[in-house]
């Protein structure tokens, strides 16, 4: 991968594309950002040029233009292409499965015909562990059955299909897939962190904001589950070591290949530690309340993270103390996100 090329960050005003970013250019790696902001906000951008890490260009549109992206192919020279654009949240994707299909797959496929085009076959593709559902195993290896249990999960999987098999009829990709579990945390600045729209989806952006007293409190969905204290147990990663896979996969991606790699820490952490970590580590009580479990949710999810190690070199380097700390950073400087004056 020559560093003089650019790579195409697709979704990069994101929460891990942002941080991604940061990455790259820490490496001296040049970046076009593409993003529709359907899901973040182009004060990213601002933040991003405080910690040197600003695009060659960044393009608003969207990966199902084809006009868009042939424009943009045509005007860099690419060495490769992040893609993480794409609508993430489970519950939303039960509710509107076509819309999931319609960005998630049918933007995928067309991000890859346009990559065809061009004649630029390197791609690191943003998977998830929801192609696992309900483990057989854990900790899951990528060996593990495929098998979505809502439409978010399955978009995903499709999307892995598409490119094994495009990686089958077409040898010259160099393709990484990776799937990620559960990324916490912020960049250490406090510049930059997850702010998602609405109410989170995620558990560790809501217990930001009950410490910061935005929400009255967390609920923990059920505590008899088969685990240590009766929570549901999860892999919780540092943000910035999952960005930290991404430039280690294009670094891996050196020679046509697919790769396909769990990011990880491979340790479990229940919610009830996160809650009591996140207490102890930053000095604020989180108010919580037990309730029922929700449908679907699985007793635990957690890497089987060898792969990563063996095959990009990677591994994690932050702890949950860690996680907690930058977290709340993140949200005590910026309690409206991105809309706060910097």
């Amino acid at each position: 991968m020559a560093q003089t090329q650019p790579i195409l960050i697709t979704g990069g005003t994101g929460f891990i594309g942002s941080h991604t970013a940061v990455v790259l250019a820490e490496a001296g790696q040049p970046f076009v950002i593409l993003d529709n902001l359907c899901n973040s906000s182009p004060k990213v951008l601002d933040r991003l040029a405080r910690l040197n890490a600003s695009p060659l260009e960044f393009v608003q549109a969207d990966i199902r233009d084809s006009a868009a992206l042939d424009a943009l192919f045509a005007r860099y020279n690419f060495a490769g292409v992040i893609h993480f654009a794409g609508l993430k949240a489970v519950g939303e994707s039960v509710a509107q499965p076509l819309r999931y299909l319609e960005n998630n797959v049918s933007g995928t496929i067309n991000l890859l015909q346009a990559m065809d085009r061009a004649h630029v076959r390197r791609i690191v593709f943003s998977s998830s562990a929801t192609v696992y559902g309900d483990p057989a195993v854990v900790p899951i290896p990528e060996t593990a059955p495929l098998t979505a249990t809502n439409p978010y999960g399955r978009s995903k999987l499709m999307c892995e299909d598409a490119l094994r098999e495009l990686h089958a009829a077409d040898p010259r990709w160099h393709i990484a897939v990776l799937r990620y579990f559960n990324p916490v945390g912020a960049h250490d600045s406090g510049l930059l962190g997850e702010a998602p729209n609405g109410i989170p989806n995620n558990l560790m952006p809501y217990i930001t904001q009950v410490a910061l007293g935005q929400r009255e409190y967390l609920q923990i969905f059920g505590n008899d589950y088969d685990t240590p204290d009766g929570t549901g147990v999860r892999d919780y990663l540092h943000v910035m070591d999952l960005a930290q896979g991404h430039l280690a996969a294009l670094r891996a991606l050196d020679t046509p290949k697919l790769l396909t790699v769990n990011l990880g820490t491979g340790q479990g952490v229940s919610v009830k530690d996160m809650v009591d970590t996140f207490a102890r580590v930053n000095g604020v009580p989180i108010a919580h309340r037990f309730v029922a479990r929700r449908p679907g949710d699985v007793a635990q999810c957690l890497a089987d993270a060898r792969q990563a190690k063996a095959l990009l070199h990677w591994q994690t380097q932050h702890n949950l103390e860690r996680m907690c700390a930058d977290a709340w950073r993140w949200q005590s400087m910026n309690p409206q996100g991105f809309d706060t004056p910097l």
